[in-house]
C-alpha cells in the first residue's frame, strides 16, 4: 500500500501553532479556525488551562463576516455568543470546566471563588485555587492580565482599564492571592495580554493628572507627559483674551507598561511577566477595538483556570 502523503495524514481540525501574529515569547494556535494566544511558560504547566482570544473561527456574524465575540452586545444574538464560548472553550481543551465571567464595571472589585458561582459577579478581577473553574475577562481595548502562581496552584483574571489601572487592581489582585493562597509575589508569573497600544490610546490631561497624583513614574506611561497645566509659551499667537488658555490635546497612555510598572514594583520579576506588543486599535482583522468600532466591536476573551 503506498504512503499516505502528508497532507491526507494529518487530522482534519488539527491544531497548528502559528507565529505570524504572535509577538515574541507568545504563541498562535488555530484550532478549526478559532485563533487563541498563549504564554509558552504557562502552556507548560500540565494543571493550567489559559488562553487570549481572537476574533476569528465564531458563528457570530458582523459585517458580513463570521467572528468569534465572546461577550454579549445589542447587536449579536445570544445564542451565537454561547456557541462562540462553547468554540472557544473547545479549543482549549477546557469544555468540562465551568465559565466564570464578570459583570465588569470599571472598577477595582476582585472575587474569590470558592466553587462555581451562581450567576455573574459585578467586578473586575476574580481568583481562585479551585480545580474545575474557568476565570473569564472580556475586553475590546483594556488589558487583560492572567496571573498564575505555580507552587500554590493558584490563579487570577483581571480587566484593566484605565480607571482600574489608577485604582491598581492588578497589584491588588496578587495582594489578594498573597491573603488567600499564600502567595508570594516573586513566584507569580504575569500574562498581559492584548490590548490598546500607547501608539493609539489617547486619553486627556486630567487623566495624566489624575495618574501623576497616584504614581511617581507616570510620566513613563505616557508619550508626552502633560497635565495641562504647563503654561502656553507662545500664548500671545492664540489670539485669546489673557488667562484663556487654549484646551491641551490629549496624551497618548500605554496603559500595558502602567500594569507592568505597578506588577514590577510589588516584587513579580522581570522573566515572569510576558506582555504582548500587539495592539487592538492597530490589528481589526484579529481583534475587537471599542475605540474603533464603537457600539458594533465584539468582545475577546481572556481565561485563565486549573484543571481537575
Amino acid at each position: 500500500m503506498p504512503a499516505k502523503s502528508k497532507s491526507a495524514r494529518k487530522k482534519k481540525g488539527a491544531t497548528r501553532t502559528r507565529a505570524s501574529s504572535a509577538p515574541h515569547n507568545w504563541s498562535e494556535r488555530d484550532v478549526k479556525g478559532v485563533r487563541i494566544l498563549q504564554v509558552p511558560a504557562l502552556a507548560k504547566f500540565p494543571w493550567l488551562v489559559h488562553g487570549f482570544s481572537t476574533r476569528a473561527g465564531g458563528a457570530s456574524e458582523l459585517d458580513g463576516s463570521k467572528v468569534l465575540s465572546l461577550g454579549f452586545t445589542e447587536w449579536d444574538q445570544r445564542e451565537s455568543v454561547l456557541e462562540n464560548r462553547r468554540r472557544f472553550q473547545t479549543a482549549l481543551h477546557a469544555n468540562e470546566m465551568a465559565l466564570a465571567p464578570l459583570k465588569q464595571f470599571h472598577s477595582d472589585v476582585i472575587h474569590v471563588f470558592e466553587g462555581v458561582p451562581g450567576e455573574a459577579s459585578r467586578g473586575d478581577g476574580s481568583a481562585t485555587n479551585r480545580p474545575g473553574l474557568l476565570l473569564g475577562v472580556q475586553t475590546a481595548d483594556c488589558v487583560p492580565i492572567l496571573l498564575v502562581d505555580p507552587k500554590n496552584r493558584a490563579v487570577a483574571a483581571v480587566h484593566a482599564g484605565w480607571r482600574g489601572t489608577l485604582a491598581r487592581i492588578a497589584v491588588k489582585a496578587v495582594g489578594r492571592m498573597q491573603m488567600r493562597f499564600d502567595s508570594k509575589a516573586a513566584d507569580i508569573v504575569a500574562a498581559i495580554g492584548p490590548a490598546i497600544g500607547g501608539c493609539c490610546y489617547d486619553v486627556g490631561t486630567e487623566v495624566a493628572a489624575e495618574f501623576l497624583s497616584q504614581f511617581a513614574d507616570a510620566p513613563d506611561f505616557f508619550d508626552e507627559f502633560r497635565t495641562g497645566d504647563e503654561p502656553n509659551p507662545i500664548q500671545w499667537l492664540n489670539r485669546m483674551p489673557p488667562g484663556h488658555q487654549p484646551p491641551p490635546k490629549n496624551v497618548l497612555l500605554d496603559l500595558r507598561n502602567a500594569n507592568r510598572a505597578q506588577l514590577r514594583g510589588i516584587g513579580l520579576k522581570d522573566k515572569n511577566i510576558f506582555v504582548s506588543s500587539l495592539c487592538t486599535a492597530c490589528r481589526p482583522d484579529l481583534f475587537f477595538s471599542y475605540r474603533k468600532q464603537s457600539a458594533m466591536s465584539g468582545r475577546q476573551m481572556s481565561v485563565i483556570g486549573i484543571r481537575e
